[in-house]
């Protein structure tokens, strides 16, 4: 599932967070053309892994959301081992948290 629709469909199939490994802030070249809203409506624990170079923008964190940046572009393949530490710190952290009722 991509990063978009897992920020879309969050709340109604009940997950308990969003990763998103390279989430498209805006189409390359078009900043303009911002899709922050969707990662900004998400209501859950929210991880972004994104690549230093990657030419869709880098979301900046929020309340409820990390940005880990890695080396690399859109694909992260230049520190594989760098994206697979961020994501099992944060789902060992994700998965152990006590979750409160949705809308708290």
């Amino acid at each position: 599932m991509g990063a978009r629709v897992a920020c879309r469909t969050a709340a109604a199939t009940g997950a308990i967070g969003v990763l998103c490994l390279a989430f498209p802030v805006h189409p390359p070249g078009r900043p303009e053309k911002t899709r922050l809203d969707e990662l900004d409506a998400v209501q859950v624990p929210v991880l972004v892994v994104q690549g230093d170079r990657d030419p869709f923008g880098m979301p900046p964190p929020a309340t409820g959301r990390e940005v880990v940046v890695v080396k690399g572009d859109h694909g992260m393949k230049a520190d594989l081992d760098a994206v697979g530490s961020a994501v099992g710190d944060w789902l060992e952290r994700v998965t152990r948290s006590p979750r409160a009722p949705a809308g708290t």
